[in-house]
């Protein structure tokens, strides 16, 4: 086993916690689609808000771990 700094550990908590906010927020998009009149118009905005979400947090994610490499160099 290695070693682990406090960087990477802040990442995987990070992480994580973007992972249990996912599975929240797609039981949130569960729960409109239900409620909704047009399910059709629901499933395609959700498809797309919710592939938008995920998009954004992975590219956050790599932003964040990509400065987190930045400063280990200086």
């Amino acid at each position: 086993m290695g070693t682990v700094d406090f960087s990477a550990q802040k990442m995987e908590v990070i992480a994580s916690i973007a992972a249990i906010l996912a599975i929240d927020l797609l039981q949130r998009f569960f729960a409109i689609a239900n409620m909704s009149d047009d399910p059709a118009w629901v499933e395609r905005e959700l498809y797309w808000l919710v592939h938008l979400t995920f998009v954004m947090s992975g590219v956050l994610m790599t932003l964040m771990d990509w400065q987190t490499a930045r400063a280990g160099k200086h």
